[in-house]
């Protein structure tokens, strides 16, 4: 997996990390659980930074920090992934992370709809920029946020997963409120997984 050298140049978000959270939380509403895949293009915001607690790793990617299973999506194709690890800090932000599966005998290239319908994100590649959280008790739908060039705050890749691979991911969004316990995990293609967040 890739993450973008160019996004490493954002400069501190922490004096405009309120308002820019306020557009998102405004511009994300939509009831219900229901999976509202084709909805990603409805509150993409940007961001300057990610937190401290998911900088890159040596080869430019997060790891997960926990080896715990909080849930899986799980795809038609094999592909499955596993979230371990759902964190706030104290930004305002919420990181996923954990490790995508291949768990079929034969290589899987994962469906072009993880990225998303936002004709801006799917131009700079393959990512999980689909990847939306629902919060069925606040009645919100969150979406991977974006920094200041147009990246998804998430994993971009080739996504090409040979037979038993495993890959570690990760998607940053906006926190929903301290009040909120649990969300939905949506994926264009999978099945939907319901996580607690700390």
């Amino acid at each position: 997996m890739m993450w973008r050298d160019t996004r490493l140049r954002r400069a501190v978000w922490a004096v405009s990390a309120a308002a820019t959270l306020t557009v998102a939380l405004a511009a994300c509403g939509g009831g219900g659980t229901d999976n509202g895949k084709g909805k990603q293009g409805a509150a993409s915001t940007s961001v300057t930074s990610a937190p401290a607690s998911q900088a890159p790793a040596g080869d430019g990617t997060p790891s997960p920090t926990a080896t715990r299973t909080l849930g899986t999506l799980q795809g038609t194709n094999g592909l499955e992934l596993v979230i371990q690890s759902a964190v706030r800090d104290q930004g305002g932000f919420l990181t996923l992370s954990g490790v995508i599966k291949n768990t079929s005998s034969s290589t899987q290239l994962a469906p072009i709809q993880w990225a998303g319908d936002e004709t801006q994100v799917k131009e700079k590649g393959l990512s999980l920029a689909g990847m939306t959280l629902v919060d069925p008790k606040g009645k919100k739908r969150y979406y991977v946020l974006r920094d200041t060039d147009g990246y998804p705050l998430t994993t971009m890749g080739d996504f090409n997963f040979s037979a038993g691979q495993t890959q570690p991911f990760f998607a940053q969004f906006p926190a929903p409120p301290a009040s909120t316990t649990q969300v939905g995990v949506d994926l264009p293609t999978m099945n939907t997984a319901t996580i607690a967040i700390s």
